[in-house]
């Protein structure tokens, strides 16, 4: 009976064990398989990359990626994007890992606090990181920040390094000495953590690596993981674009001259219309209006070009600059957290649709005028005034007549006052002002009212 009772606890305990391999091998094999995002950042450092970043990232949580790859390659950038992707790395619930790569690369300024922020630091031979030291940008060229913005940059990246275990004192020097290291000297004085030469190695170099964030303990499994990545959308790809500081001090200066050459020479409607709208995306790209902001001013001007054109003679030209500063408006709109990702593509597909019914319906009006115009060029080479026409309002001297059903301005030849209802015929016609008299009484020319003209007003 005790050999039977044994034999039964067995059973039930490898039963038991069975089960429990059973419950917890999908969720190792799910762990194992979640995958890593690769993020490739080249170039300045933008708004439109930090945002670029910031959804990657929302898109690596939300599909339970273990880990985020950024491969940098930048000499530097705006210090408000800089500092927005520091606090996102920082604060992501998820690891993020940092390499300037390929061979060659640079990690300079902007990328020096980057890759101080990431939670694993790696660099390809070959490569260079920092140089941080903050610089201002103004139409006449770059000069140096003042001490106090030195300073104040200077101890936050010290701050950054402390939290993330990197000696503080070289992230200071990066701003305060524009101190520059190789991919070796980094390793050396701890400053990253690998020297690889591309992604695949560094997450080799990573498998089995716990990383401690936020009081959270991540384990990573990178082996032969599979790799997500995606490209800027085109709000992204508008913003980084603009926000280029050569880019957008061209498209700021461009703008005052479309502007000064369209006041210059009133009437002209194309200089002010372009210049409106560049001058706005400069400011934009400068850093002096947030993206909401120029979002809304360009749909604003959009709507009144358009508005505009309706009710002025623009030949298309006001209606086609609306036209294009509500797309860009609409592209930069701000993303509202509370808003589905989906209202946002809908909203875009309504906007350009109603912008492209609207071209179609200006390039007919457009079309109709220039035929109109070719037709009247073709048909005569002078003005053919009417002959005869009555009086709608007294002409005293100046006042309208009616012909063949058309309105006229006219006065009077001998500037006397001619009463509403008179029959008049012209004497001559100057451009379009029309010279008349009253027509000689017919009652009393011979024939009496059988001589009277049959024309038609």
């Amino acid at each position: 009976m005790d050999e039977k009772s044994r034999l039964t606890g067995v059973i039930i305990i490898c039963l038991s064990f069975a089960l429990l391999a059973l419950i917890c091998l999908p969720h190792a094999v799910q762990a194992a398989e979640r995958p890593v995002y690769l993020v490739d950042l080249d170039g300045t450092i933008t708004a439109g990359q930090n945002n670029y970043l910031q959804r990657q990232v929302e898109k690596a949580i939300a599909s339970d990626a273990q880990l985020m790859v950024l491969v940098i390659n930048t000499p530097g950038g705006l210090v408000d994007a800089t500092l927005e992707i520091n606090r996102l790395f920082m604060n992501a619930p998820i690891p993020i890992a940092v390499i300037v790569a390929p061979s060659g690369a640079i990690a300079g300024s902007a990328g020096a606090f980057i890759i101080i922020s990431a939670d694993i630091a790696a660099m390809a031979p070959g490569t260079t990181v920092g140089a941080a030291q903050p610089v201002s940008i103004s139409p006449e060229g770059t000069e140096s920040a003042d001490d106090k913005t030195v300073t104040f940059y200077a101890n936050h990246l010290r701050s950054i390094a402390e939290e993330k275990g990197r000696p503080p004192d070289v992230a200071e020097k990066f701003v305060t000495e524009n101190l520059t290291l190789s991919a070796g000297e980094a390793l050396d004085i701890g400053l990253i953590d690998y020297i690889v030469i591309d992604v695949s190695e560094l997450l080799a170099a990573v498998d089995g690596l716990v990383v401690e964030k936020q009081n959270e303990s991540y384990i990573l499994q990178t082996k032969d993981v599979p790799l997500y990545s995606d490209e800027m959308n085109l709000r992204e790809m508008l913003q980084n674009w603009i926000g280029d500081p050569q880019i957008s001090f061209l498209v700021l200066i461009l703008g005052l001259l479309g502007i000064y050459f369209g006041l210059g020479a009133p009437g002209t409607i194309v200089p002010e219309v372009t210049g409106a709208i560049l001058l706005i995306l400069g400011i934009y790209g400068i850093g002096l209006f947030d993206t909401s902001t120029t979002g809304i001013i360009l749909l604003l001007l959009g709507v009144g070009l358009i508005i505009a054109e309706i009710f002025t003679a623009g030949f298309g030209i006001m209606g086609i600059g609306g036209a294009a500063s509500i797309i860009a408006g609409a592209i930069l709109m701000p993303v509202e957290p509370l808003m589905a990702r989906e209202w946002y593509a809908t909203f875009m597909i309504t906007v350009v649709g109603t912008v492209i019914g609207l071209l179609i319906i200006l390039i007919f009006v457009i079309q109709r005028i220039i035929h109109s115009r070719k037709q009247w060029n073709e048909s005569s080479s002078y003005l053919k005034p009417p002959q005869k026409g009555i009086v709608i309002t007294d002409l005293n001297p100046e006042g309208m007549i009616k012909s063949q059903g058309e309105l006229w301005k006219a006065r009077s030849e001998n500037k006397s006052l001619i009463k509403a209802g008179t029959e008049v015929e012209v004497a001559r016609a100057e451009t379009l002002m029309l010279y008349v008299r009253p027509v000689v009484d017919q009652e009393n020319q011979p024939g009496g009212s059988e001589g009277m003209s049959n024309d038609k007003y």
